[in-house]
């Protein structure tokens, strides 16, 4: 049986603007809530845990929790959430251990969710899944920050929430302890239940992580869907500049160990990129970046560039700076984004509906 949606309904004033949203969010895999700092995200995460109280609806997984037309506004110990901040906000005084215990006695035993899954068994498995097995004699100040964060989402874990909302939970750290963490979140993801809530400006987190995305400018939601989609929209685009690009789900389909490359195909064609150890038959996320797409109007030959798709022109649109346009290109089924001048959208008379040929420069392997 599905679980109802998330319904998020809000309206709160800020002192640069107001926040005003409708979501209707699915209540499985992790939502990233995406814009610049100052859009409204952290707002939206407060009023969902009660921290703050804006005018409106908050609905999770079918469970009211306001509801101000029917009068309902429950305060946040009654919320069944769990919340990562931007610091991990540990206990000095406690080891890791305590910590996590601390965050079990929070919940009465009268609210806990699963019978028969006692919340010993419930922090055992947090623990396991974090990986943090070998930290709990320690105390927060012998950890590293990547290792303070993996305890705090540990701890909100293990309460087995109805959400997670995660406040730009790798802000703080520097760039080795995030890429250290993001694994450990993305095994979250693949094998959590608990849905999420995760507030980031980062494009990396948004690529490897989300599974559906909403995009937030001055309190407003200018988009909100399935990641890809959103991902690859031209009005407006959603990660302007360098990060601007199509997100893609395949499958390793064949390995070249001689040039050290694998093959990985989506619903619409195939890609070669750098082998990272991944064995064939593996589901994986790929980002092709719109700067790194060329168009050419007939099939290149002669040519160093590996990945030639051929594609039909699905929008023309106009990109942050006036000399470049963003072609939106069907591939198939697979939606692919590029960036080229004005000039070469003149020279080659491109326009909508028009078969092409990508030329694809490079591809990353996201997860």
């Amino acid at each position: 049986m599905t679980a109802p949606n998330h319904q998020i309904r809000l309206t709160l004033p800020r002192a640069q603007f107001e926040l005003d949203v409708a979501l209707n969010l699915p209540a499985t895999g992790i939502t990233a809530l995406f814009g610049a700092s100052g859009s409204g995200k952290t707002s939206i995460l407060r009023c969902v845990a009660g921290l703050e109280r804006g005018r409106g609806v908050v609905t999770i997984a079918g469970e009211s929790w306001q509801d101000d037309t029917a009068g309902v506004f429950l305060p946040t110990w009654r919320r069944s959430l769990g919340y990562v901040f931007q610091e991990s906000s540990l206990f000095d005084h406690l080891d890791v251990r305590g910590n996590l215990a601390y965050g079990l006695r929070r919940r009465a035993p009268s609210s806990w969710p699963y019978s028969g899954h006692s919340p010993a068994r419930a922090l055992d498995e947090a623990i396991e899944l974090l990986g943090i097995g070998d930290l709990l004699e320690r105390r927060p100040q012998q950890l590293s920050g990547g290792e303070r964060q993996r305890v705090a989402i540990a701890r909100a874990v293990a309460i087995r929430p109805r959400v997670l909302l995660l406040d730009e939970p790798l802000a703080s750290l520097d760039q080795p302890r995030r890429r250290e963490i993001l694994p450990w979140l993305e095994r979250l993801r693949d094998e959590l239940r608990t849905p999420m809530l995760y507030v980031t400006h980062s494009a990396e987190e948004v690529t490897r992580l989300a599974d559906h995305l909403v995009v937030m400018e001055r309190g407003r939601s200018l988009a909100c869907g399935p990641v890809a989609e959103v991902l690859c929209a031209v009005a407006p685009a959603v990660l302007l500049g360098d990060d601007t690009g199509a997100l893609l789900e395949g499958q390793v389909v064949q390995t070249d160990a001689q040039w050290h490359l694998i093959c990985v195909a989506f619903p619409g064609g195939s890609v070669w990129l750098r082998d990272a150890g991944v064995s064939p038959g593996r589901r994986v996320r790929i980002r092709i970046l719109a700067r790194d797409v060329s168009i050419a109007t007939e099939k290149p030959q002669h040519t160093s560039i590996q990945n030639l798709l051929p594609c039909v022109i699905d929008s023309i649109a106009a990109d942050a700076h006036p000399s470049q346009a963003l072609l939106r290109l069907a591939c198939g089924a697979s939606m692919l984004l590029a960036r080229i001048t004005w000039r070469s959208v003149q020279t080659l008379a491109l326009q909508a509906g028009q078969s092409v040929w990508a030329q694809v420069k490079s591809v990353a392997l996201v997860e």
